[in-house]
């Protein structure tokens, strides 16, 4: 079985999954990539080539009528590759429903569509119809936009369109079912992959790892981009700071955000105890995950997660993209705090850094859960079940 997946870029947190299913007996990927850099990936993601097993073409990218980008000649490279089954999501999942040529050519092919969306940034389908303002996430931004009833109408009409174009669809939050479910999609169609890195090859690497002496060390990794909160963080380690005076704060990543951040730090008189340390990738970014006490994400993100609890690390986080519901455990494993209550941030992690003990039994629970509930296979069966039922394998892919 051959799946032709459509991406604005190669991520390299998800080149290892492509990987993954690449390895998969009787599974070949092949990707579709713009020719350069894609408006649909954000400042700072990193991207590489570096091991790949999976086929790469591109193309050329053009904006198109509705603001938009796509791929020239998509469709004579689709005849050329000769997918099963093409895995796309938003923005070129638009012009598959858009672009009836297209979808009369996937059909002659018995070529099936497989949307995979973030469905956490998607309304339901009765909050459209209410008028209900709407939560956008754009690079460096977050906002609420109230729409006209016509752009809320037409805006129902796009997402009732492609979401019903679709054969299935891969998602990684449970809550996919209640979404796109209200716009009519059969159950039996939305498949949940859950999100993950590579955590057998993390967790192999980090094996034999010596975790340093802990410290009342918080750490943060991702794009220093507004949605990410870490202007919160910084306020809130002040109020750590007052009780526990060698706190530091380790800040990995870069982006528009950064210059904005230093000069918080320091008009909030804490720059001794803040870390900018920029890009920091592999086996390098590691040190900073086993030296730590505690991770947290104020804002908006995932994955990172899911990496400092590969690490033995307790996390603090409120309300991100959905899938810290199935990662963390209030008590158990970390801490949720009130979303943009700063104070509220530095309490729970006082509660996390301050008893050693009670430290070590949360990120032993952290690796717990990522050993036996959420990892890589998890990300690979939702993705196989989904191939399975669209094209009905009589020889059913498995791991």
């Amino acid at each position: 079985m051959k799946v032709l997946f459509v991406f604005g870029g190669l991520p390299h947190y998800y080149n290892a999954i492509l990987n993954r299913l690449n390895n998969v007996p009787n599974l070949e990927i092949e990707v579709i990539v713009p020719t350069a850099k894609s408006s649909t990936v954000g400042a700072g993601v990193h991207q590489s080539e570096k091991g790949i097993s999976f086929k790469v073409h591109r193309l050329e990218e053009y904006s198109t009528i509705l603001k938009k980008p796509f791929f020239k000649g998509i469709q004579s490279k689709i005849k050329e590759i000769n997918p099963d089954a093409v895995v796309v999501g938003w923005p070129y999942i638009i012009f598959f429903w858009c672009n009836p040529f297209l979808r009369s050519f996937l059909r002659r092919n018995n070529i099936k569509l497989i949307c995979k969306e973030i469905p956490f940034n998607i309304p339901k389908y009765d909050d459209i119809l209410s008028g209900k303002e709407i939560a956008y996430f754009e690079e460096n931004s977050y906002s609420k936009v109230p729409k006209s009833k016509t752009q809320l109408k037409l805006l129902g009409i796009l997402y009732k369109g492609y979401f019903n174009l679709a054969d299935a669809h891969v998602n990684y939050v449970d809550s996919a079912f209640e979404i796109l479910g209200s716009y009519g999609v059969p159950k039996e169609k939305i498949f949940i992959t859950y999100n993950s890195i590579d955590t057998d090859a993390l967790l192999k690497e980090i094996a034999n790892a010596e975790r340093k002496p802990l410290k009342k060390t918080v750490l943060h990794v991702g794009r220093l981009i507004k949605w990410k909160k870490v202007d919160l963080l910084i306020r809130a380690h002040v109020e750590l700071v007052r009780k526990h005076p060698d706190a530091e704060l380790q800040i990995i990543g870069d982006g528009p955000e950064m210059t904005a951040l230093k000069k918080l730090a320091e008009e909030l008189g804490i720059s001794k105890n803040v870390n900018f340390l920029g890009k920091i990738y592999d086996a390098e970014l590691g040190k900073y995950f086993l030296g730590s006490s505690v991770y947290v994400l104020a804002g908006m993100g995932g994955l990172s997660i899911n990496e400092a609890m590969c690490y033995s690390l307790p996390v603090v986080v409120a309300e991100c993209d959905g899938t810290e519901k199935k990662l963390l455990r209030d008590g158990f494993n970390g801490k949720y705090f009130i979303s943009d209550d700063h104070k509220d941030l530095a309490n729970q992690i006082d509660f996390v850094i301050s008893n050693d003990e009670r430290n070590v039994e949360l990120g032993k629970n952290s690796l717990s859960i990522i050993k036996n509930e959420i990892n890589v296979n998890t990300v690979i069966k939702g993705y196989l079940d989904a191939f399975n039922f669209v094209t009905q394998n009589k020889n059913k892919l498995s791991m």
